[in-house]
């Protein structure tokens, strides 16, 4: 079976032979995976397939196999979450985006790899170590979603599902050379996803092509009645996949172009634009002058809801415990040895954002700010169609380089945390190399418009080859 074969390409396999086969081929090239992009490979897959073959299952994705982050429940499978703390546990109810998946079909290849608890950049602070980058196995994939954008660009599943908190899809796509999609907040139910900060986190797909991109969200987006933030848009997302960007109006933010961009990233993002130039479109310089306080304000929101949320993993009810002499002791000694550094810094950090005399300086200001980056996407997005930036200012770092230096970590989610304090859409596509790795450009834009979105990559892919490059062999 070739590798990096596109969802058509797939379903035209599984009919050439059957979807139990196509199944183990994925299966036997995870088996000699040196990418570390799986943290638990599914013992039910070749049996889920088994079985589309012979009911004749005939759903969207009857028989496509798919990676899924290890924060999303499946059933069957653990639900770790990168962390020690979940050791054992495994949920007994299927995420909603996991119903969707297998209702159309899908085969579940096995849980990938993740920051603990979706917690970093670069998928360093896993429990079960760092996952590879495909391109260059001395560096990081990028993060949160690491091990699905790094599995789908090794040819060890033809998509995945990652979730994006403040950039957790979009970074590994643009480190991996794949397409990343982070939907508009509300778009995709997140019930059965592990909440690391509530008011910001989203499901996204990560696919070789923004087709497979729409053909996923056609499937998991909609109104979910047990997640409260869901909203039903009833967008059609395939049918906007049109090769024309004649007349679209694109906005250059120049606070996404900012100080300690990497020179090769910058070239490669306006050749992207002036690509959309010689299509038919136009651009024009905005200004959204509280994007410079954003990351600030990402910071301090996401780790004050991370230090609630995490609250509930004290060794009582699942997962890891340790021995203690009475409950406190307990618990002391689970958080203690079942956290991981990254995850107790948030912890810690968040709860000092709550705490009483601190929480109106720091937590209220930052949704103050919040409110305000909001008012620059919609002035923004009032007047032109789209907003098109680098995803990441730099291309993937060695692993270990910056794991001691957290702040300057935190720097990698410049351009893509402001999405999220917005809410908007936002997606990752291929637009070019530098040193030898792949370069993203993010392109933004309105609430539920991901039509627009996704035809402005869609167009920009059936124009370049960026997208049909591949890494070199990994397995």
């Amino acid at each position: 079976m070739a590798k990096w074969m596109s969802v058509a390409q797939v379903k035209e396999k599984i009919r050439e032979s059957s979807a139990e086969e196509v199944t183990a081929e994925y299966l036997e090239a995870i088996g000699k995976s040196k990418i570390n992009g799986y943290i638990k490979v599914s013992h039910k897959a070749l049996e889920q397939a088994k079985k589309i073959d012979v009911e004749g299952y005939e759903g969207p994705l009857a028989g496509v196999p798919i990676a899924i982050k290890d924060n999303i429940s499946v059933v069957g499978l653990p639900n770790s979450c990168g962390s020690k703390i979940l050791e054992g546990y495994v949920p007994p109810f299927n995420a909603h985006v996991i119903e969707k998946l297998l209702d159309a079909g899908a085969v579940i290849l096995g849980k990938t790899n993740l920051d603990e608890f979706a917690m970093g950049s670069s998928t360093e602070t896993s429990y079960f170590g760092p996952t590879a980058n495909p391109w260059d196995i001395e560096r990081v994939p990028g993060g949160s979603s690491g091990g699905s954008a790094a599995v789908v660009a090794a040819g060890e599943a033809p998509f995945a599902l990652g979730s994006d908190t403040g950039g957790s899809v979009r970074c590994p796509a643009a480190f991996c050379g794949v397409v990343g999609l982070k939907p508009t907040y509300g778009a995709v139910s997140r019930y059965g996803v592990v909440a690391y900060a509530n008011s910001l986190e989203q499901v996204g797909p990560l696919a070789n092509n923004v087709e497979d991109i729409a053909v996923l969200m056609d499937v998991i987006a909609g109104y979910d009645k047990r997640d409260s933030t869901s909203i039903d848009s009833k967008t059609e997302y395939r049918k906007a996949l049109v090769d024309d960007v004649k007349d679209l109006k694109i906005g250059v933010p120049k606070e996404f172009f900012g100080e300690g961009i990497h020179s090769g990233v910058e070239k490669a993002v306006w050749d992207a634009i002036h690509k959309f130039e010689s299509l038919g479109a136009t651009w024009q310089e905005v200004s959204m002058p509280n994007i410079n306080y954003a990351l600030a304000s990402y910071y301090i929101i996401a780790m004050s809801e991370a230090s609630s949320n995490l609250a509930r993993f004290d060794g009582t009810r699942y997962g890891f415990r340790e021995n203690g002499e009475n409950w406190h002791a307990m618990v002391s000694k689970t958080r203690a040895e079942g956290f991981g550094t990254e995850v107790k810094r948030r912890i810690l950090l968040g709860t000092y954002a709550l705490s009483a005399g601190y929480h109106d300086k720091y937590y209220l200001k930052a949704l103050k700010v919040r409110t305000l980056v909001k008012q620059d996407f919609d002035k923004a997005l009032s007047t032109v169609d789209l907003l098109m930036a680098p995803t990441m200012p730099n291309p993937a770092f060695k692993i270990g380089e910056k794991i001691e230096d957290p702040l300057t970590l935190y720097l990698s989610d410049v351009n893509t945390c402001p999405i999220n304090l917005a809410g908007v859409p936002s997606v990752s596509v291929p637009c070019g190399f530098t040193d030898g790795l792949p370069v993203g450009l993010q392109i933004m834009g309105k609430p539920f418009d991901e039509p627009t979105v996704l035809r402005a990559a869609y167009t920009f892919e059936k124009n370049t080859d960026y997208h049909t490059k591949r890494p070199p062999e990994v397995a």
